[in-house]
């Protein structure tokens, strides 16, 4: 009996809280005017590396490319597919040596930037 006392006495707590924060629009807001009102939206460093080629998948839009250590993003020397617009692949082949940049985002390893 005396936990469902609580439980009930708890809820009526809680929303009575929730009431009073519901009443913002009230609020003054001198002084405030610089003050950014909405979430900034953090974009993913981009890291460079310099690699060679050895493939291309133009129906998966990935380029795999064998890369040398990344401190940027604390990689070791590795071979991954990254993913990659098929604009940016004009003039490159399977062989190449390239030096690029790209974006971490979500786990997804996405080309910025790839020249010979």
């Amino acid at each position: 009996m005396k936990l469902t006392m609580i439980a009930v006495a708890s809820t009526v707590v809680t929303l009575s809280f929730s009431a009073l924060a519901e009443d913002m629009p009230g609020m003054k807001m001198e002084g405030m005017e610089g003050m950014k009102m909405e979430p900034e939206t953090k974009q993913a460093p981009v890291a460079t590396a310099d690699g060679t080629i050895k493939a291309i998948d133009s129906t998966k839009h990935t380029v795999t490319i064998s890369h040398g250590a990344v401190p940027t993003v604390q990689w070791p020397p590795m071979t991954m597919a990254f993913s990659v617009a098929d604009d940016q692949l004009k003039g490159l082949t399977a062989g190449d040596r390239v030096s690029f940049s790209f974006r971490l985002d979500g786990g997804r390893a996405t080309i910025v930037s790839i020249s010979k």
